[in-house]
């Protein structure tokens, strides 16, 4: 049974349901805007504009994050709460709001596309930000809001970066909404088994004395384009590249959920056949349950690395992008939204939605379903229920399962992290749906705007839950203070924003505004 709303609560619905038209809105434009890890320059202003003018202040740039923010506004002293907006997109998933494949004007489907969505995810925070305080001043109530522009979630990017800044410190909770991404994390909150651990580096292998490569001493300048040269930077990358998927399997153990993977930012650093490429850049993301584990593989590519640019006349440097903590459990602030969650419902989707998945499946050449929809998108799911179901496929031992830098919060303050269902489509049996599928759903206003608005009613009456209920309050802080003194975990973050690499992005040339390999708008 949930607590009956209070009348803050009861006008923060009303907020959000009265401007319903205005969030759908909202949400369109970010998911057009689209923009990639560490360049979400139109996004970052977007939401900058928009909290100025509703009276927040903010902190541009913060941390050292061009992209980043910190919003603050204050109804008189009181306990602050903390929210925050996502907007980075995904590279190679550019897909309009429309139920067929197709990429955004102008754009191949190559350029960056919003896939969790994060357009939904920010906007959703961005809404219940408005209407708790529009809630708190009505009612006067005292306290404050913080609302945070995190980039780069991607690469796990911001988070790490404003803990060990400061910018989580002295909330009294935070409270981090994800759209759900795998079952049974399914409009319910969780419980004991948070995100794990996630390092992110980036290996730069630099050919700068080619010479030195040479096996004789004294060997005189080559005379011609076949004499023997350093391999270069982009032989380094290639080896690094196989050795390490060839190490993967003895890099961890054969359980916990772990993960390690890579992506080229840059290679190719040279114009002429003779010369040896002189830079090349790869990621490698790490997703374990424990700091050891991530620490374990570090030390693996370190060796890779190390022999990769020895064989090849290069040298090589580890640039950090995300060192984030493994997820601090807190029931009391789980519970109080759990609560909230059950008086708002899961999200429902109309016969307009419906009609939008049917030509999808229609556009796949696929027999539309009548009710095509996963059932559980419309029910909810009590965080003991999701616990247990998400432990079948556990280790008793492991404490951590997948990662997402929300975790870095936890150590903070108390923080709730909840799911709400995001549109997704029943499995026709032998028919696996493509990735421009669930892409389209996020943006299409009739498929995303449930979730939007079932996410924020959620986070506003959360917030004021909170802000209302001392008691509620002081439960979650005392977990959190025992938890934390349990085992602590410093702030992990002791390197300068990432923002200085060849990430992917939007330019803008004398030919127009593009994505940054040009491509033709209707490419496949």
């Amino acid at each position: 049974m949930s607590t009956p709303l209070s009348a803050a609560q009861h006008d923060a619905q009303t907020y959000i349901t009265t401007h319903k038209a205005s969030i759908s809105d909202w949400t369109a434009q970010l998911f057009d805007l689209a923009e990639p890890a560490w360049r979400e320059y139109r996004s970052a202003e977007w939401y900058i504009a928009k909290l100025r003018a509703e009276g927040f202040t903010v902190e541009e740039g913060s941390a050292g994050m061009p992209t980043a923010f910190c919003a603050d506004w204050q109804n008189g002293d009181g306990p602050i709460i903390g929210t925050y907006a996502e907007y980075d997109a995904v590279p190679g998933n550019c897909q309009a709001p429309v139920p067929y494949r197709a990429p955004r004007d102008n754009l191949s489907v190559h350029a960056s596309g919003h896939t969790d969505p994060h357009s939904a995810l920010g906007i959703s925070g961005l809404a219940g930000l408005l209407a708790t305080k529009a809630a708190m001043e009505k009612h006067g109530i005292k306290g404050g809001l913080r609302f945070t522009g995190e980039p780069a979630e991607k690469v796990r990017g911001s988070k790490p970066i404003h803990a060990a800044a400061g910018y989580y410190d002295g909330l009294a909770a935070i409270l981090s909404f994800h759209p759900f991404y795998m079952l049974p994390l399914c409009n319910t909150v969780r419980w004991d088994t948070h995100c794990g651990a996630a390092y992110a580096m980036i290996y730069r292998f630099i050919c700068d004395t080619p010479e030195d490569w040479s096996i004789a001493d004294g060997a005189p300048i080559p005379q011609n384009h076949s004499a023997a040269r350093a391999p270069g930077a982009n032989d380094a990358l290639n080896m690094m590249y196989l050795a390490s998927k060839s190490l993967r399997e003895a890099m961890l153990p054969h359980q916990g959920g772990w993960s390690v993977s890579e992506a080229i930012l840059t290679a190719g650093q040279a114009t002429a056949d003779n010369l040896p490429a002189g830079l090349a850049d790869i990621q490698y993301m790490i997703r374990t349950p424990t700091l050891a584990m991530a620490e374990q593989v570090t030390r693996v590519l370190d060796r890779n690395a190390k022999t990769a640019a020895e064989m090849t006349g290069c040298r090589f440097e580890r640039h950090w992008v995300c060192k984030s903590r493994p997820g601090l459990a807190n029931h009391a602030i789980a519970g109080t939204v759990w609560d909230v969650m059950q008086t708002v419902g899961a999200p429902v989707w109309d016969q307009s939605a419906t009609q939008v998945a049917q030509q999808i499946q229609t556009a796949l050449g696929l027999p539309p379903m009548q009710d095509p929809f996963i059932p559980e998108l419309s029910t909810l799911l009590a965080p003991q229920e999701a616990e247990a179901l998400l432990r079948q496929d556990l280790a008793p031992s492991q404490t951590h399962a997948t990662s997402d830098d929300y975790t870095d919060m936890t150590w903070h303050a108390p923080t709730a992290r909840f799911y709400v269902a995001r549109p997704a489509l029943k499995a026709h049996k032998g028919k696996v749906y493509p990735a421009w599928v669930m892409n389209a759903l996020g943006g299409i206003p009739e498929t995303i705007d449930p979730m939007v608005q079932t996410a924020a009613q959620i986070l506003a009456l959360s917030a004021l839950r909170l802000l209302e209920d001392k008691t509620a309050r002081d439960d979650a802080m005392s977990e959190f203070e025992t938890r934390r003194a349990q085992d602590p975990i410093p702030p992990l973050c002791d390197y300068t924003p990432p923002i200085h690499f060849r990430w992917p992005e939007y330019i803008t040339t004398p030919r127009g505004r593009d994505w940054w390999i040009p491509s033709t708008p209707h490419e496949a």
